[in-house]
């Protein structure tokens, strides 16, 4: 390729690509991860208002932030959520939960089996897997420490 097409090239580039404010869309991001952070803390205040302790209130939080996740998924909701506040809308749980009811959404058509069952951990089945992977080495070498006495 010669300059003049490198440079034709760059301007298409230059002219298709999305322009995007930078900071518009983190102020964003900082609302929509807020809200679903005040939605998380109510919770947690509504059980601990309710007599529950720290961990069975973290729970139920972590339930209901999923459930909400879900359903909004499947009411197609939570997509325009992310459009709006990127990655504010993709705060680890409810971010999680979408992720794995996503693409159960999306392929129900293909059938329980081949549709859910196969594409339902498309995108969170390898954080699972790795993540008891993980667990699983972290505590045979936390045992075999304890075996040998360093810990």
């Amino acid at each position: 390729m010669n300059e003049m097409q490198k440079q034709q090239y760059n301007d298409y580039v230059e002219q298709v690509t999305p322009k995007t404010n930078l900071i518009w869309n983190m102020v964003k991001a900082f609302i929509t991860g807020g809200i679903i952070c005040v939605i998380g803390q109510a919770i947690l205040n509504f059980c601990y208002a309710r007599g529950l302790d720290k961990d069975v209130a973290g729970s139920w939080c972590s339930m209901l932030l999923v459930l909400l996740s879900v359903v909004l998924t499947g009411f197609n909701v939570f997509s325009k959520i992310v459009d709006f506040g990127g990655a504010g809308a993709l705060v680890p749980i409810t971010g999680f939960a979408n992720s794995v009811a996503a693409p159960a959404v999306e392929y129900k058509t293909e059938g329980q089996v081949f549709g859910i069952g196969c594409k339902i951990f498309t995108i969170a089945g390898p954080v699972i897997l790795y993540g008891i992977v993980t667990s699983w080495v972290l505590g045979l070498i936390y045992w075999l420490l304890k075996v040998l006495g360093v810990m």
